[in-house]
């Protein structure tokens, strides 16, 4: 059975509403580029690296620009994957699909057509000023069957989508029988003044307390030297990727393995830092964090630890450090640093930014059940770290309840 199709066009929507699907970002002009896809959100230049590393075994990408009488007035970027099922499944449907995985190998992963874009910390449609963002969405979502029939997919997938746009994928939702699931937040850092003392007054007492002791054991059990580079030569950017794989590799979930190649496509970009701690007498880098930087903004997009080196030297709170040093001297004033790893993030005073993807699978029967299933997925049943602060935030409240039963 495949996607029932909605014979009657909604009554917003005309004739006058087209998509266009092209293969490369390139075949996009710039200016519509700039015009959709302003500062911090990553632009043609980000698409054209993921074109351009070798990612194809992992990836196909299309961009549908949205017309209306003609004129182009949005850009949705659509990639397609073969996706581990278990990424975001409760702990008991993991079990099951495990336990299937010699009599039915499909299971573990699905086809599917996303829109939005691998790596992004959130998704979107950029759309031109003035344009009704709701007739975009149906634009788009009418023309997803299509794609997932021509790609072999089973699914569709709006990714990572932020609280800006649900409204609009809720009326999605209802219209065309998708179903929304919790995913990994975002996840944002305030830097609300010009010097250090006023980030870390911002924190709790007990993050600030820890904060602090991390800082002060790490620089008692090493000197490090911190550099930002631009552009850095073969030599380094190996080093960079190398330690980049180690991270990867400890990571409990992967969603896409990039190259070296990707890399070294960032690293040509004005915007890209390399934030590099390197051990004096060694003179090797033992951390890094790669971010994009926008005015009053940094988006720490990656990092890489050396894990081979002392635990006691806590190289991911001495990285973070020398992070919030750097950015408070160029007058930046927010940190936006992703998903996943969620508990040093937490720790350093990160807020939790709220994600939904909005799915749909191409057999209404399983569209039915795996909507019943997204039901039970949370903040805590994805992640252990966020189902401990989820814990323990709802025992603060309940304590402040219980001190001031009656707050003015």
């Amino acid at each position: 059975m495949m996607f029932p199709i909605n014979k009657q066009r909604p009554p917003e929507m005309s004739k006058a509403w087209k998509i266009t699907w092209l293969d490369a970002a390139d075949d996009i002009p710039e200016s519509m580029w700039d015009m959709c896809f302003p500062p911090p959100l990553e632009g043609r230049w980000w698409y054209k690296a993921l074109e351009m590393s070798g990612l194809d075994a992992q990836f196909q990408f299309q961009y549908g620009v949205v017309s209306h009488t003609d004129r182009a007035i949005a850009i949705a970027p659509v990639f397609i994957m073969d996706v581990p099922i278990t990424i975001l499944a409760p702990p008991w449907l993991c079990s099951v699909i495990h336990a299937l995985k010699g009599i039915a190998p499909s299971l573990q992963f699905h086809r599917t057509v996303f829109v939005g874009s691998p790596c992004s910390d959130e998704g979107h449609v950029g759309i031109l000023p003035g344009v009704d963002r709701m007739a975009v969405f149906i634009t788009i979502q009418e023309a997803l069957p299509e794609r997932v029939a021509r790609f072999k997919a089973t699914w569709l997938s709006w990714k990572d989508f932020p609280p800006r746009d649900i409204s609009i994928l809720q009326g999605l939702q209802h219209r065309y029988g998708l179903f929304p699931v919790v995913c990994f937040p975002g996840t944002l850092c305030d830097l609300p003044g010009p010097g250090k003392m006023d980030y870390l007054a911002s924190l709790k007492g007990s993050r600030r307390h820890n904060l602090k002791k991390k800082w002060l054991r790490s620089a008692q059990a090493v000197a490090l030297d911190c550099e930002i580079l631009q552009h850095p030569d073969q030599a380094t950017l190996d080093t960079i990727f190398a330690l980049f794989s180690q991270t990867y590799e400890k990571a409990q979930v992967k969603f896409e393995r990039l190259t070296r190649r990707f890399f070294e496509l960032l690293a040509e970009e004005s915007s890209t830092h390399f934030i590099v701690l390197k051990e004096p007498k060694s003179d090797k880098i033992v951390a890094f964090m790669l971010c994009f930087v926008f005015s009053n903004t940094m988006i720490n997009k990656f990092i890489g630890i050396d894990y081979h080196r002392p635990t006691e030297w806590l190289l991911y709170f001495r990285l973070w450090e020398a992070a919030v040093d750097w950015a408070l001297g160029h007058g930046i004033r927010s940190i936006q640093s992703g998903q996943t790893g969620y508990g040093p993030k937490i720790l350093t005073g990160h807020r939790l930014l709220p994600l939904t993807n909005y799915n749909r699978h191409k057999n209404p029967v399983m569209n039915w059940l795996y909507g019943k299933i997204a039901a039970s997925v949370s903040w805590q049943t994805i992640d252990a770290d966020l189902a401990q602060h989820v814990r323990a935030s709802s025992e603060e409240a309940l304590m402040v309840k219980k001190i001031c039963p009656n707050p003015p």
